[in-house]
């Protein structure tokens, strides 16, 4: 399947969200892998699921009551035009709010940091952001510092980790057709594939809320306990509004539903922020063919997909068996 987001690609091609299905429709349980819900970081993302394809999908198509589903460059803008974000600027695992929640406010020392994480100008030269953000560092703390930033904010449209003021376009096509991709499975582990937090090749599963006793357990049986993390404050990723996983746990109510955000780490998180800060700014502010602004999508795309060989390599592999473990978990 393809569904147009209304919008064209550099090429002039329209750009979609696109979806594989194999295995029986009607299927009782049901994987789910979805990739691109932060654009750039769909390289990876569709390198583990064309993979996934090629190696692994042939083993499985006769399982009884097995189904798999692939969603592919849910932010279809980013992964074309070298964007975190969507063609609203809107982070998209910010975006999916609950029906009680508004798309309003920021976190007080987002607000402080503003100037710093969002200058509203070109790069020019020479800046001396890491030694501000060592200084933010130490004065508040990483752990509350990362929260308050990158938890999701709903006031300053161009900034960094921006929820959007409504729905997004690919919002809307999920919550069109999440529900006929699952029909009829009891069962459903979904995995979001994404980069950038983290140590260099590895990976933590992450659900956005607090886990039962029994999800506990059986999501520590399946991908191993010293994998699987809820996204709270001290841990390698934040507590964020607007989660996909948490959302589509919502959508489901009458289904098992696991979703887990999978977060392979690249770089410290310092040269991440600053590769976001530099895209977004030159996005913004900058000549779209200027060098600065080509340079930083360069730098963002090797911050969320390294060229690293040996990177590229263990994360694949990495993600592969993440994808066993879970079809080991739904029909062992």
């Amino acid at each position: 399947e393809s569904h147009d987001i209304g919008l064209t690609g550099r090429d002039g091609a329209s750009l979609t969200l696109d979806v594989a299905h194999f295995g029986s429709r009607e299927a009782s349980k049901r994987l789910l892998l979805s990739s691109g819900t932060h654009g750039v970081e769909g390289f990876f993302g569709s390198a583990v699921q064309l993979a996934f394809m090629d190696n692994e999908v042939e083993k499985h198509i006769g399982d009884a009551g097995l189904g798999i589903t692939l969603v592919h460059a849910i932010n279809p803008f980013g992964f074309e035009y070298i964007r975190r974000v969507n063609e609203d600027n809107t982070d998209l695992n910010r975006n999916f709010l609950l029906e009680d929640q508004d798309f309003t406010g920021a976190d007080e020392a987002y607000s402080q940091f503003d100037p710093v994480l969002n200058p509203k100008e070109a790069e020019k030269g020479i800046e001396f952001f890491f030694a501000r953000a060592s200084y933010y560092i130490a004065r508040y703390g990483l752990p509350a510092l990362k929260n308050a930033l990158v938890s999701g904010q709903y006031a300053y449209p161009q900034g960094l980790f921006f929820g959007g003021h409504g729905p997004s376009r690919s919002q809307e096509i999920l919550k069109e057709n999440l529900p006929r991709w699952t029909d009829g499975a009891e069962k459903v582990i979904h995995i979001d594939y994404h980069t950038g937090l983290g140590k260099w090749g590895s990976y933590v599963l992450a659900n956005a809320d607090a886990l039962a006793p029994d999800e506990t357990a059986f999501l520590h049986a399946t991908f191993g306990a010293e994998w699987v993390e809820t996204l709270d404050p001290d841990g390698t990723l934040y507590e964020i509004r607007g989660a996909l996983g948490r959302w589509c746990k919502a959508q489901l109510p009458d289904k098992d539903y696991h979703c887990m955000l999978a977060e392979f780490g690249t770089y410290p998180i310092l040269f991440v922020i600053d590769a976001l800060r530099a895209e977004n700014r030159n996005h913004h502010w900058g000549a779209p063919n200027a060098m600065r602004s080509w340079m930083s999508k360069v730098q963002l795309k090797e911050a969320f997909a390294p060229r690293s060989r040996g990177w590229r390599n263990l994360v694949v592999q990495r993600g592969i068996q993440l994808s066993e473990q879970a079809i080991r978990g739904l029909t062992g």
